[in-house]
């Protein structure tokens, strides 16, 4: 792991030496490169260096204890030797988080799909609650949200959604969502008050530019429709609605929430590519994991990952065994805990593949 740190040290004051380079200050593009590289080496190499710091602090204490001290004197050794090395361990811990491989979709906008599942309409009110939860989740951190297209049952629940949330990171943060949500709760239109359980699903996809993928619009048959809504009732008396087939894959998506045919087309032509970009990632992701069972975000969608218990104020994430009786907050979209906890027992796994990789 050092070998490799010095190696970044020495890139590091590479860079430092091309930015004072008047040939890379007179190049704008050479310039941008080696500042966006410095930047991201600069965290790693900081902590290193620091590393290296302490780790020569406490060598010189050692050797203290090979001349004559006081018990005052030796007392304040011991302490700085104490404390040296608790520093040493945690800025380790800090390195190994640093070298895990960077996700390249972490800051990059989400979409994201709801579906009820298990349970009909409590299903769809259920998918409801989520949606807001993470409309509520991205005013929290000051993102923009649009729903881009709804299938509502009429009384505030979907059968499905499909969100798009605007911010930098929105990835990082929201890509362990994915998979099956439960809730346990009594129906309002349950007068036994028998506790019903439903389940709804949640699909998280990083948002693609045109440059991420090369499609091919002779494999995409696009039709157009008349928009309808709850009840089937005409919204609109014209062909604007827009559904996108992806022959070779059998991929379907359709837009009909905006007026316009053109931007139903355009919105539905950004979450097609954002599909087809999710699927190609999930099989190369599927292929690693059959190797590496360490990553907490991208497992099996079909997998029960979160469950919500209303009568007893519960959530529960199944994969970190992580409990909390604020339900209240969550549906309001305060997810940092849960996610903050998703975020470090992915990195420690991931370190702990790092580790077995070197054994």
């Amino acid at each position: 792991m050092f070998q490799q740190l010095n190696v970044f040290d020495e890139r590091y004051r590479e860079l430092e030496r091309q930015m004072t380079d008047i040939e890379v200050i007179n190049d704008s593009e050479r310039l941008q490169k080696a500042a966006i590289e410095h930047a991201e080496l600069e965290p790693i190499v900081m902590k290193y260096r620091r590393y290296k710091t302490v780790e020569e602090n406490i060598r010189e204490n050692k050797s203290l204890f090979d001349e004559p001290l006081d018990d005052e004197m030796r007392e304040l050794v011991k302490e700085e030797l104490r404390s040296g090395e608790g520093e040493l361990a945690q800025l380790e811990e800090d390195i190994k988080i640093l070298l895990i491989p960077k996700d390249k979709n972490d800051e990059k906008n989400v979409i994201m799909e709801i579906r009820g599942g298990a349970g009909g309409d409590e299903a769809a009110l259920f998918a409801g609650v989520l949606l807001r939860q993470y409309i509520h989740y991205a005013d929290n951190n000051r993102w923009a949200s649009e729903i881009l297209s709804s299938n509502e049952i009429g009384i505030g629940g979907y059968k499905e959604v499909v969100l798009q949330i605007r911010g930098k990171g929105a990835y990082s943060r929201l890509k362990y969502e994915s998979g099956v949500h439960r809730v346990q709760r009594v129906p309002e239109t349950e007068s036994s008050g028998r506790i019903h359980t439903s389940t709804a699903t949640v699909i998280v996809m990083p948002e693609i530019d045109d440059i991420d993928i090369d499609l091919d619009m002779n494999d995409v048959r696009v039709d157009v429709f008349r928009s309808s809504g709850n009840g089937g009732q005409s919204v609109n008396t014209t062909d604007s609605a827009v559904r996108m087939t992806h022959v070779p894959t059998g991929i379907v998506v359709s837009m009909q929430d905006e007026k316009s045919q053109l931007k139903n087309k355009e919105k539905a032509l950004k979450v097609l590519k954002t599909k087809l970009y999710d699927l190609e990632r999930s099989k190369q992701e599927a292929e690693i994991s059959q190797e590496r069972k360490s990553q907490i975000g991208s497992g099996d969608r079909s997998e029960r990952i979160r469950t919500y218990n209303y009568p007893q104020g519960r959530v529960t994430d199944h994969r970190i065994n992580y409990t909390t009786h604020r339900i209240d907050d969550i549906n309001n979209g305060y997810l940092d805990d849960i996610i903050d906890a998703l975020t470090a027992a992915d990195q420690a796994a991931q370190i702990e593949g790092m580790s077995s990789e070197e054994d």
